[in-house]
């Protein structure tokens, strides 16, 4: 894909417009069946910014796209999730004539405005996953989203009342709850695809706690591991913590504190030596995270081998 200027999208009715979709019945939310989308902009390819959330449930798309830095296609159901400011883009073939089904649902953030979802919206961890992290669902689970999306699309074409807005919000909790039940299950049901990972995982830290990359460019960070793994850093973890109850970060601790004590137990190096090479600044927070670790401080764990 070209890696020309996205084009930022600010109002769900901006978005109606450039899909060649009749105005939204509701100018903050809006559910879109993917069938009544007929074409895409005069473009082969292009790139995207909502400033709004997108949730969106796709089925044999005939182009593909790009979020983050991956590229995918559409051959089954699958959901993914995207806040307000990422960017996406659509490639297709302008030869071919689009076909796409499923259901989108597009969030205004001024809808969820001085309701419970304004802040909880962000503990959602997966609309910060890429889109080869997306969630594949069942036929059954596919028939609960769409049903929810459907229910969601019914209440705003019903005549608006100060009801409305309460129990919508109370769909979307609904929705995204569900979301986050299907993505548990995912991990679980993914386990070898999980393995797999955690196998990665621990040779990448191998690689780097039995060199000396420690002491030249210190801890290695959630960020860079997942960057390794090519997976987003909420989706390392949630992996990890199905299969071992354990973070990234956890982890990376836990490796650090066995090579602390490999050092500690056969080698002469002072504690702040030790502490240097293994990428601390100062052997004082070394200090600090070994015996939150194991009740001991380094010497007490030294002096135990004596």
């Amino acid at each position: 894909m070209t890696n020309k200027q996205p084009h930022r999208i600010k109002t769900i009715s901006e978005y109606h417009r450039l899909m060649g979709l009749p105005k939204p019945e509701h100018p903050l939310i809006t559910v879109v069946n993917f069938e009544s989308i007929k074409r895409l902009p005069d473009a082969r390819s292009i790139s995207l910014v909502f400033d709004f959330y997108s949730i969106s449930l796709k089925r044999n798309f005939n182009a593909r796209m790009k979020y983050g830095q991956q590229e995918y296609d559409f051959d089954e159901g699958i959901m993914f999730f995207m806040s307000p400011g990422q960017i996406f883009g659509i490639e297709f073939d302008k030869e071919k004539e689009l076909k796409h089904s499923g259901w989108l649902l597009l969030i205004h953030p001024d809808f969820l405005w001085n309701t419970s979802l304004a802040k909880t919206i962000k503990k959602y961890e997966y609309f910060d996953y890429s889109v080869n992290e997306a969630l594949y669902l069942s036929e059954k689970e596919e028939i609960t989203i769409t049903g929810m999306m459907q229910s969601i699309e019914q209440e705003y074409r019903s005549n608006i009342d100060k009801f409305s807005q309460d129990i919508i919000i109370a769909q979307l909790e609904l929705l995204f709850n569900y979301s986050e039940r299907f993505y548990h299950r995912q991990f679980i049901t993914r386990k070898i695809a999980n393995h797999l990972l955690l196998d990665r995982l621990e040779d990448i830290l191998a690689a780097y706690f039995n060199g000396d990359t420690l002491s030249k460019k210190g801890l290695p960070t959630v960020q860079s591991i997942a960057e390794a793994l090519n997976v987003s850093p909420n989706y390392l973890s949630g992996s990890l913590k199905t299969l071992t109850g354990q973070s990234t970060q956890q982890h990376i601790h836990d490796k650090l504190i066995e090579k602390a004590k490999e050092k500690l137990s056969i080698t002469g190096l002072s504690v702040s030596e030790i502490a240097y090479e293994l990428g601390f600044e100062h052997p004082q927070s070394f200090s600090k995270l070994f015996k939150t670790k194991t009740n001991l401080s380094p010497l007490e764990f030294r002096r135990s081998f004596n």
